[in-house]
């Protein structure tokens, strides 16, 4: 893994730099090869002392992808750490149970196998409801308001002058983001 740490508004201190390289390095025990990725890691600093972690680990057939705001950076990089192992995890098991109904082998992923993990990865994909609804034609303003007189966190429907379908989001800043399918 080739590594490409930058630092907003704090200097990458050989230690820190070391301390990511370990951390991160250690995603490599689920791969029967080493990847050939670039990992990008985005270490910032704010005013009232809490530092964001971002790690993006663009591959082939995967896209890892974490972040986390702490209070103490090198917690934060070992939750995301714990976040980007949870994901191949996810990813390896969905894999294998695609793989095993198809009746070949996964070539990505090496032979870990940890099966308490695997199981407990299966069951976190269950579906446990499932609704179905007609989708309105409205503008993304609206859409907001909808989703916010219900109360969640995305809401999907058709945009008016597009007639394609669109999502809008409640990020974690509080502010909206617009996903537009083509």
């Amino acid at each position: 893994m080739n590594f490409n740490i930058r630092g907003e508004n704090i200097e990458v201190t050989p230690a820190i730099r070391e301390y990511v390289e370990k951390k991160i390095s250690k995603l490599e025990r689920y791969f029967s090869e080493t990847p050939d990725a670039k990992v990008n890691v985005n270490l910032k600093t704010y005013n009232d002392k809490t530092s964001k972690v971002e790690v993006t680990i663009p591959m082939s057939q995967l896209l890892l992808r974490a972040e986390e705001d702490h209070m103490d950076m090198y917690a934060a990089i070992d939750l995301i750490s714990d976040k980007l192992e949870r994901q191949i995890r996810k990813h390896k098991t969905k894999v294998n149970r695609k793989q095993r109904e198809k009746g070949n082998l996964n070539e990505l992923f090496g032979s870990y196998e940890n099966a308490a993990n695997a199981e407990e990865e299966e069951q976190d994909l269950e579906i446990v409801r499932q609704k179905r609804f007609n989708l309105k034609p409205m503008d993304s303003e609206e859409a907001i308001l909808q989703m916010d007189l219900l109360g969640h966190n995305f809401f999907i429907y058709t945009d008016a002058e597009t007639n394609n379908t669109n999502i809008v989001y409640k990020r974690k800043d509080g502010k909206y983001g617009l996903i537009e399918a083509q």
